[in-house]
């Protein structure tokens, strides 16, 4: 980055000192909260973090350095809950990612539930045909326990847990099951994804990689193990 471009040393520092007055907000909110969900709370968190990437973004920029924290934004979090406090129903809203990754193995599973069904179509011939009659067969549960048997693997996957004072009437919602969902109606939500495995291989190695620091000769030790272990035992008959 050019030096037109970069902010100045006073712009730092004052994104700097909007940090600790977030801070400080955020601390004076969680003293006066009202509540587990206070929405007092969540805005001071948001400004917090916000003011926090503005700064680690102009540390990087002016002096090529980086913050040691990282807080979420607040896209990463669901609002403060503003649903029934004792809900009469609820929703449970799912979606399970995967990629069809032995077209053969699928369709061999189809034409076996098939073959079962005296009465069946024969359209387990093409990939949509035999999601079709799996997924027609199984549980989606029972689909995702077995996922490698039917070809599949398996991709993110969240779960919503929703709040409602009442029950949505008969067919109300089939046209448009996935939409006008209020997330501050979301009790609870559960999300895999392959991203929380690499963050966690990323920490694993940077483990590994400071032991090897702290005890550069751990390693010869273990090869010296090793050499020693290889050895044969001495024949004392001999």
């Amino acid at each position: 980055m050019s030096d037109a471009v970069q902010p100045t040393a006073a712009e730092v520092r004052a994104a700097a000192e909007a940090v600790k007055t977030a801070l400080d907000r955020h601390l004076a909110a969680v003293e006066r909260r009202s509540g587990e969900d206070d929405p007092a709370v969540y805005d001071a968190f948001n400004q917090l973090a916000a003011a926090a990437e503005v700064y680690d973004e102009l540390l990087y920029d002016r002096y090529d350095e980086v913050t040691p924290f990282e807080i979420p934004g607040a896209d990463d979090a669901l609002p403060p809950y503003k649903g029934p406090e004792e809900p009469n129903a609820l929703s449970v809203l799912i979606r399970r990612d995967y990629t069809v990754v032995e077209p053969q193995r699928l369709m061999a599973q189809a034409q076996r539930v098939e073959a079962a069904d005296d009465e069946g179509a024969e359209v387990s011939g093409s990939v949509h045909g035999a999601l079709g009659i799996l997924f027609g067969e199984f549980e989606p549960d029972e689909i995702a326990s077995r996922h490698k048997e039917f070809g599949l693997e398996e991709g993110d996957s969240t779960l919503w847990v929703t709040a409602a004072d009442e029950s949505a009437e008969p067919g109300e919602w089939l046209e448009t099951p996935f939409e006008g969902v209020d997330p501050q109606s979301v009790v609870c939500r559960f999300d895999v994804s392959a991203v929380f495995d690499d963050e966690l291989d990323d920490v694993e190695e940077t483990d590994e990689d400071l032991e090897d620091e702290l005890d550069p000769d751990l390693d010869e030790d273990e090869d010296e193990d090793e050499d020693e272990d290889d050895l044969e035992p001495l024949d004392v008959d001999r």
